[in-house]
């Protein structure tokens, strides 16, 4: 009897323990589809492709890749749609070439990326530099000269999570979002709950970093002050496609000023604040995350 309810103590203290540990922060390999790749303008880039129905294109941020900023949603999404996330030029598995890389790079492969794979009915989401990305890239395609055999496909939905390039980064002094990019931000700096990196996300986010080995292309982007010009601002009022904006609450990286005024700016968009929660509400709180983004794909 000693013997049964010693079993019982230490099995209730292990179902305890397990309750109480904080989930992974990265998703396993192995726990995603595997990966594809195109060649884009000569260059390699990596991509997931998985699931059937309407497309969903998924754009991460700065010195992200698709299996960080994405790892959680890409299977709850793809239960019924097609998900694509990919790579950017530069990050992550694709290719890495010494460019002047500047938003307008990442559009212009964005967008013959898309021409392509042949997805023309598609939502695009973006997440901070990704949300940059993606906006400037709706802006383009709903564009009037977006005509003839090299026009780009215009999403029909756009979702903006946390996204950068409301306003030019020397305006009036440094803002939070490039302050971050100049110290190399770490993934523990954008998370609100910091249970979530524990030693052995910290060992992972560093082997995940040092495989990517996209330094280079950051210190590029930082280094090149055309990126000042790019920003969208009040250009998104041009927007005409229904939207959503998901912001963390907490967010120490982009305001949620900012979310609110592209909210504002954006006819009909919808703005979701995700409390308790950073800079990445798909990597910090996927579930809340996808609460606001299932109803609006549908």
């Amino acid at each position: 009897m000693r013997w049964v309810s010693w079993v019982a103590v230490v099995g209730s203290c292990l179902l305890s323990a397990t309750a109480q540990a904080p989930r992974r922060l990265f998703v396993a390999p192995g726990e995603l589809p595997p990966v594809k790749s195109v060649e884009i303008f000569g260059q390699k880039i990596v991509y997931y492709d998985v699931g059937t129905g309407p497309a969903v294109v998924l754009v991460h941020g700065f010195a992200s890749q698709a299996s960080v900023d994405w790892g959680h949603v890409i299977r709850p999404l793809a239960e019924h749609h097609r998900v694509i996330a990919l790579d950017l030029i530069g990050f992550g598995e694709s290719a890495k070439p010494t460019i002047d890389y500047d938003i307008q790079t990442f559009v212009d492969f964005l967008g013959e990326f898309l021409r392509t794979l042949k997805v023309e009915h598609f939502a695009l989401a973006g997440e901070s530099l990704g949300g940059w990305v993606v906006a400037s890239y709706t802006l383009e395609a709903l564009g009037p000269e977006n005509t003839g055999s090299y026009a780009v496909p215009k999403p029909e939905k756009l979702i903006l999570e946390d996204a950068a390039g409301h306003k030019a980064f020397h305006s009036d002094g440094p803002s939070p979002l490039m302050s971050s990019l100049k110290d190399g931000a770490s993934i523990a700096s954008i998370l609100y709950d910091k249970s979530l990196m524990t030693e052995a996300a910290m060992r992972e986010n560093f082997a995940i970093k040092l495989k990517a080995n996209d330094g280079a292309t950051q210190r590029l982007f930082r280094a090149n002050m055309n990126v000042d010009s790019e920003t969208v601002g009040d250009k998104v009022a041009a927007i005409t496609i229904p939207t959503l904006i998901v912001w963390g609450e907490n967010d120490p990286i982009v305001p949620l000023d900012d979310g609110k005024d592209f909210a504002a700016k954006i006819p009909g968009a919808k703005l979701v604040i995700v409390p308790k929660c950073g800079h990445a509400p798909s990597i910090e709180r996927p579930e809340q995350f996808m609460a606001a983004v299932k109803p609006f794909l549908k």
